[in-house]
């Protein structure tokens, strides 16, 4: 996607100030939505953690952390998280959870290395949730039917802001659609990854992409994944279609996490077996961490989609280039 694209006859109905009421609306609306449908309690979260410790996610293992020396701690560094997704499963531990039970946060991030665009910021807020599963429990039964708890938290949360705003039409599917990655390539093999995930979304209004980090039959992966949490074969993206500006539109990533097994099997795939050493991983390997299903949902992601809005940039307040924003208000679009 380019820098800035300003869909033809783009207008959003909504005021600045409206906007920030409904932002507020959305992000009630959906956050009790989901505690309720996953068992979940909501707790604090750290903005930063140490390098050493190994709990800093490496998304697709490119990204660069913000990273800053601490005064009163003889220099050493911090580092701004990229997730949550290891954190929360020492937090559950530590907490003291139970199979069945769950937890959920704010968590805000600074992705320096992000390309931004319409639907991508330097800036990531999202609600970050985990919730301990049994041994027995990690099959893709269990995947599924997860996924569909989420989505159901946004299905309600678009038939309640619809009812709230009458210029918003519901567009999600009473369902959503499964594919894996494999089955997608197959389905489209002459598409890029993107051009896939549009055209399932756009023919399926809402699709769970699964199976997400792994090597296709092509010898091309459909998108990166760290090695050290999500399960390559139980996991995947929730990906909506989205109109205003006709793209598939990923709303969620989530998965079941890696165990002993699946964590030495990625770290060796991924040629870094040298961080089975670190702290999280360690624990991970010696069986001393639970089993967890977890994902993130971005949050000014939700609200761009539940209010219709041409750029992210008008329901979170970031940095963007001059040139983006001067052409994003000469369209009459504002960026926070």
């Amino acid at each position: 996607m380019e820098q800035l694209r300003i869909p033809a006859g783009y207008h959003s109905p909504l005021t600045i100030r409206e906007t920030e009421v409904a932002i507020k609306e959305v992000k009630d609306h959906f956050e009790r939505a989901l505690a309720k449908n996953l068992h979940l309690t909501r707790v604090s979260a750290p903005l930063f953690v140490r390098p050493e410790s190994g709990l800093n996610d490496n998304l697709n293992g490119m990204e660069r952390p913000v990273s800053f020396d601490i005064k009163e701690q003889d220099g050493s560094v911090a580092e701004i998280v990229h997730s949550l997704a290891k954190w929360k499963r020492y937090a559950l531990k530590n907490y003291n959870f139970h199979s069945g039970e769950g937890l959920y946060t704010d968590m805000s991030a600074i992705r320096r290395d992000e390309d931004t665009d319409n639907i991508h910021s330097l800036y990531v807020d999202q609600w970050d949730w985990e919730k301990v599963i049994s041994k027995e429990e990690r099959n893709t039964e269990t995947l599924q039917y997860t996924v569909r708890k989420v989505y159901r938290a946004l299905k309600d949360t678009e038939e309640y802001i619809s009812r709230r705003y009458n210029y918003i039409d519901p567009l999600l599917p009473d369902d959503i659609f499964f594919i894996t990655t494999q089955e997608l390539e197959d389905l489209y093999p002459d598409l890029t990854t993107k051009e896939r995930e549009k055209a399932i979304a756009k023919e399926k209004g809402a699709v769970f992409i699964s199976k997400i980090g792994g090597v296709l039959a092509s010898g091309e992966r459909h998108d990166g994944r760290a090695p050290d949490y999500d399960d390559w074969e139980l996991n995947g993206d929730i990906i909506v279609y989205y109109p205003v500006l006709d793209i598939g539109l990923e709303l969620s990533s989530m998965g079941i996490r890696v165990d002993e097994d699946s964590l030495k099997a990625q770290l060796k795939e991924a040629g870094c077996e040298d961080r089975a050493e670190l702290p999280f991983q360690k624990a991970l390997l010696n069986g001393e961490l639970p089993y967890t299903v977890g994902g993130g949902i971005g949050q000014s992601r939700i609200c761009m989609y539940y209010l219709r809005k041409a750029h992210i940039g008008e329901v979170q307040s970031s940095l963007w280039p001059e040139n983006v924003v001067e052409a994003a208000a000469d369209a009459g679009i504002h960026l926070l």
